[in-house]
């Protein structure tokens, strides 16, 4: 018998067998403050799954990786739009792009390589995507790798299509440009969808790539502690190329961490670069 109440609430043993689980899976930190957010996940898991208890469930998570994997996608907030906070794009579009291209000069190395760390479902990766088939003059090209803790959320950016209600912030002009009208809504052209390669990655982890020009983590490191952000940073670090940029949330800072990188002020919006 599926027992409801058992589902929804955590004893504190189980709420802390449960945030060490996360924590050491993924760097995300669930304090007393969002308990509440972490049980009604919990619930909605069971419910999904007809699981009676939240032990039950607990045991299920540590025998497979894969039941873990989908546990870990719903316990993560996926909140975003396109061109969310202007200013950064801006910053990039007369500040970075034209920095990489000045430092690149007589190199032959025309190639900028962006990570969009924590795409959701893809509206930041198609944003990126847009201003730089706009702002970059040949020979020059782009590649963009986006990537995510939630498999659910990778798919709905890879396929591409966005109800009308999700398609608020972008002009009208790149509407037509880059989106394909379809029923229910748009559906992105393989202009944008082309450059963007899709990958599950968890922060936690070193992702591999290395000579990343532009890196932007925005509005994700807030959900770790101390530890875990300077490590995802420096991680971040040893995937980008010399002088390179990192664009984090508005709310987010790196002031008082052990980090190499540089903070930089422009007109648009602040960064962080990697000078070396």
């Amino acid at each position: 018998m599926y027992n409801m109440a058992d589902s929804v609430f955590l004893s504190d043993a189980d709420f802390e067998s449960y945030r060490t689980l996360i924590y050491d899976e993924s760097g995300i930190t669930f304090t007393a403050t969002n308990r509440s957010i972490l049980e009604s996940r919990l619930k909605e898991r069971l419910r999904e799954k007809g699981i009676d208890s939240v032990k039950s469930y607990f045991d299920a998570i540590k025998k497979d990786q894969g039941e873990l994997k989908g546990f870990l996608d719903s316990i993560t907030t996926n909140l975003t739009r396109f061109f969310r906070n202007q200013a950064h794009f801006d910053a990039m579009e007369h500040f970075v792009i034209p920095e990489i291209m000045n430092l690149r000069k007589g190199s032959g190395n025309n190639t900028i390589k962006i990570w969009s760390a924590g795409c959701s479902t893809g509206e930041e990766p198609y944003t990126i995507a847009m201003l730089m088939n706009e702002v970059l003059p040949s020979p020059w090209k782009y590649e963009i790798v986006a990537s995510d803790l939630s498999l659910k959320c990778l798919m709905t950016a890879k396929e591409g299509f966005y109800a009308e209600s999700r398609i608020v912030g972008i002009p009208d002009n790149h509407l037509k440009k880059y989106f394909d009208k379809v029923d229910g809504g748009y559906k992105t052209k393989p202009l944008i969808t082309g450059p963007i390669r899709f990958d599950y990655h968890n922060l936690k982890n070193d992702s591999g790539h290395r000579g990343m020009d532009i890196v932007f983590c925005r509005n994700v490191i807030i959900y770790f502690d101390d530890a875990a952000q300077t490590a995802v940073i420096n991680r971040f670090w040893e995937a980008m190329a010399p002088k390179s940029f990192l664009f984090i949330g508005h709310s987010e800072s790196l002031f008082g961490m052990d980090t190499k990188f540089e903070f930089v002020k422009t007109q648009w919006a602040t960064l962080y670069r990697k000078s070396i």
